[in-house]
């Protein structure tokens, strides 16, 4: 039985009966950004394995009135800001300050691979430093929150680059929403996603 995205070698015969053995590039994983939409983030997560007893919400205003709509209690905040300058301005920003790191229980790196992965990342930094969440350790969360209890913040980025359970995912929910899939020029895509979550002491909020 063999992997249907198993990549094969091909031969080459040549005119004097000799054969050469190519091995064809394996195509890069692009990822592809997420609507911001809580209904595409909440089936994803749960896809993945966040109990169903956790969802996303949507903040509608600021208002007191529009705030009572929101479940409680808060655990995470995800923000989608649209980008004023070029996406090196602030790829510059998104490795934080290594000071900080250990002051939440889960922080990684975004690399130029993951450009378009914030949304899923954003959710990670959201469920992973809340300490009321809990993840089945078969599920495709769980297990990747195992892998990467002692990692560094640029080994868990590598970790989720490579990670084809979660590329599979990603794919069939970017192209959920209203919004049209970028699949062409990702380059276009002009919003990025970010979290606030709580420290470890839950005193502070941090982005």
């Amino acid at each position: 039985m063999s992997d249907a995205n198993e990549t094969k070698p091909t031969t080459i015969e040549t005119n004097d009966d000799s054969t050469t053995t190519t091995t064809p590039k394996i195509k890069k994983f692009s990822w592809p950004p997420l609507e911001s939409n809580p209904e595409v983030f909440t089936t994803y997560l749960q896809s993945i394995g966040l109990p169903t007893t956790f969802s996303i919400g949507e903040v509608f205003g600021f208002d007191e009135d529009l705030l009572a709509f929101i479940p409680q209690p808060v655990l995470g905040i995800i923000v989608c800001l649209e980008r004023i300058g070029s996406k090196s301005q602030y790829n510059s920003l998104n490795t934080g300050s290594a000071e900080n790191y250990d002051k939440v229980s889960y922080y990684m790196h975004q690399s130029k691979a993951l450009d378009n992965a914030c949304g899923i990342i954003a959710c990670l930094h959201a469920v992973f430093n809340s300490p009321v969440v809990s993840t089945d350790p078969c599920s495709i969360l769980g297990k990747y929150r195992l892998e990467n209890e002692t990692t560094t913040p640029m080994e868990k980025c590598k970790s989720l680059e490579s990670n084809t359970e979660f590329q599979n995912i990603h794919k069939a929910h970017a192209s959920r929403g209203q919004s049209r899939t970028i699949d062409s020029d990702q380059s276009k895509v002009r919003h990025h996603f970010i979290a606030y979550a709580l420290d470890k002491e839950g005193k502070r909020l941090v982005e």
